[in-house]
């Protein structure tokens, strides 16, 4: 049987994080009442005029440095004539012939060892609205709020061969683009989106075969049903002797089905020409300086960072790196308390078991970190035991309480009064005496449960190891 390799090259649109749009000043803010970000701009007015938005050059220039491409100082757009719904003045203001960004390159980690991804190019645009389908009325409804919010888009080469390097790809993008702060690379709301151009030929073949390319995808699980999908079904055409169609396919998660959208289109069926609205951008020595020395410090030197200057395993630098919310949080919670470890350890744990328990993202998360940093010390200096600690860190991880004021008003200290310790502990063994008998027998499992029975009687405000000790002197 033949083996077949599959060749991908992906187009990612990234929504800038820009308060304006890019050619008006009208709000980019998500989940508006439908067309209340809108004005005579975006909507395509007669006789309306675009400004560019300065912080959208900057925002592609940063993105160009950190993914190794050269930065075009004189660029320019163009028009990209289409009809549709969504689009308001029936064309799309895009850069094809002179983009922003050109010949770059990230490296992804596989299984073989590390792997350069060319990207062609990055170019700015506007995004056009969103159809809103009414099942029940039968009808298509559009709503412009998103008409003219600045995206990027980043165009690789096609040396991608399996869903993990696109997935690889496609996280390294996401860690740059959230680190230069330029977007928050929210899939599930449509500030990053991935179009899989994919095709498959005989192994050993250095011709291309005929590519598709597959929309309408919004998370990573997503991206690697369909590129498994759209494979397999290229290969089975093929194998019945018939021809894969150049096309556009629309992906259903949920049916785990693509179908056909319509024939895909060349750069020559946009009729391209540079706008006549717009002066070409330029870009001289002092701009492009500042842009790159603004440049942060990313995940790869940052986790190597954590490991020398921290002593964190690289397992802990590694979580904790992957997503920025978090590296901050560990930074400035580590600056204030200066115990990197158990810093590490409570974002590790308590916070990202209640950010699963929430399905929250770490971008959600709201607390400060003065108040994990008082928790710790709270803990350290057995103010409070780790029970009460934790019920502490989720009100501080749902309302950002202070710590100290609420463990005082609520009357959470730990016990430290052996006496009255130790009156509690006699009565749990007066009470408890099988369990006793249990333990005098060699169970030691039976110590356990007086251990929670003291707890229990002591309404969690009691030190565990104290109790241990005073358990074991009484038996």
């Amino acid at each position: 049987m033949k083996e077949y390799e599959t060749v991908i090259g992906l187009e990612v649109h990234v929504e800038l994080a820009t308060k304006t749009k890019i050619f008006c000043g009208c709000s980019t803010a998500f989940g508006g009442a439908p067309n209340t970000h809108t004005c005579p701009v975006c909507t395509g007015m007669p006789g309306s005029l675009p400004v560019l938005n300065k912080q959208v050059v900057e925002y592609a220039m940063a993105v160009g440095i950190a993914t190794n491409c050269e930065i075009n100082r004189k660029n320019i757009f163009d028009r990209k004539n289409y009809f549709y719904p969504d689009n308001p003045q029936n064309y799309q203001i895009s850069q094809l012939y002179h983009p922003i960004c050109v010949n770059g390159h990230v490296d992804i980690q596989t299984e073989d060892g590390v792997k350069s991804i060319g990207i062609h190019e990055i170019h700015m645009e506007e995004d056009a609205g969103k159809l809103v389908h009414d099942e029940w009325e039968d009808c298509s409804l559009v709503d412009y709020n998103r008409s003219g919010v600045p995206l990027i888009e980043i165009v690789s080469e096609p040396d991608m061969r399996s869903a993990e390097e696109v997935i690889a790809y496609l996280d390294k993008l996401r860690l740059i683009v959230q680190y230069l702060g330029a977007s928050d690379c929210k899939l599930q709301e449509g500030s990053m989106r991935a179009d899989v151009n994919l095709s498959v030929r005989e192994k050993g073949s250095k011709e291309y075969g005929t590519r598709t390319e597959t929309k309408n995808l919004n998370s990573f699980k997503a991206i690697a049903r369909a590129i498994e999908n759209e494979r397999n079904r290229q290969i089975d055409l093929i194998e019945a002797g018939e021809e894969v169609v150049q096309e556009t396919r629309r992906w259903d998660d949920n049916k785990e089905y693509s179908y056909a959208m319509r024939s895909k289109e060349d750069a020559q069926d946009y009729r391209y020409f540079p706008d006549p609205d717009l002066v070409p951008v330029s870009i001289d020595d002092a701009w492009y300086d500042r842009v790159k020395a603004a440049q942060p410090e990313f995940r790869d030197e940052k986790k190597a960072r954590y490991v020398k200057e921290f002593d964190l395993p690289e397992y802990d630098a590694d979580i904790l790196t992957g997503e920025k919310k978090l590296a901050d949080l560990f930074e400035a919670t580590t600056a204030i308390c200066n115990k990197p470890k158990k810093v590490s350890n409570w974002l590790m744990g308590e916070t990202m078991r209640l950010m699963k328990d929430r399905s929250m993202e770490a971008s959600d998360l709201t607390f400060a970190p003065e108040n994990l940093a008082k928790i710790i010390e709270l803990v350290d200096s057995s103010a409070i035991n780790n029970n009460v600690a934790k019920e502490v860190f989720e009100l501080v991880f749902t309302d950002n309480i202070d710590p100290d004021q609420y463990v005082e008003e609520k009357g959470l200290k730990t016990v430290h009064d052996e006496g009255a310790l130790r009156a509690t502990v006699e009565q749990v063994i007066a009470d408890n005496p099988q369990s006793v008998e249990d333990y005098r027998g060699g169970k030691e499992k039976a110590l356990g449960f007086l251990v929670g029975q003291t707890m229990k009687a002591m309404k969690g405000k009691a030190d565990p190891g104290m109790i241990n000790k005073l358990l074991k002197e009484l038996l």
